[in-house]
């Protein structure tokens, strides 16, 4: 939900949520969270790429659905995250766009261009 910017304050569409809910796939389970009236732009899909690299989107128009596709984690993250390094040149106010080179996608680990700090706590890191 941080991820999609909703909160009670500034949504006028319908949310349904849920957890741990049964798949179709014999004994996975999954989350669900299903917003009216709202599709994803590429910088939020390429953030929940980044908390759930096996996430699935499906888009529906008119109860069917019009689209579905898994999301992909590219080998280099630009301006998504910050780095967790307080003397990190990004985080020193200079021009520069925090960038991260893939180092593991199951758990999703991020390592720093410029100060090769292991960023592992991507949530509390995203921008």
């Amino acid at each position: 939900m941080k991820i999609l910017g909703v909160n009670e304050y500034n949504i006028d569409s319908c949310i349904s949520i849920g957890i741990h809910v049964p798949s179709g796939k014999g004994d996975a389970w999954k989350d669900i969270i299903k917003i009216e009236d709202r599709e994803l732009d590429s910088d939020t899909v390429d953030k929940i790429a980044l908390i759930a690299p096996d996430a699935t989107i499906s888009i529906i128009r008119d109860y069917y659905i019009a689209d579905k596709y898994k999301v992909r984690l590219d080998d280099h993250v630009v301006g998504l995250a910050r780095c967790s390094n307080p003397n990190c040149i990004t985080n020193k106010g200079e021009p520069v766009a925090p960038e991260f080179t893939v180092v593991s996608r199951k758990p999703t680990q991020l390592r720093c261009r410029y100060c090769d700090r292991i960023l592992m706590n991507i949530s509390d890191n995203l921008l």
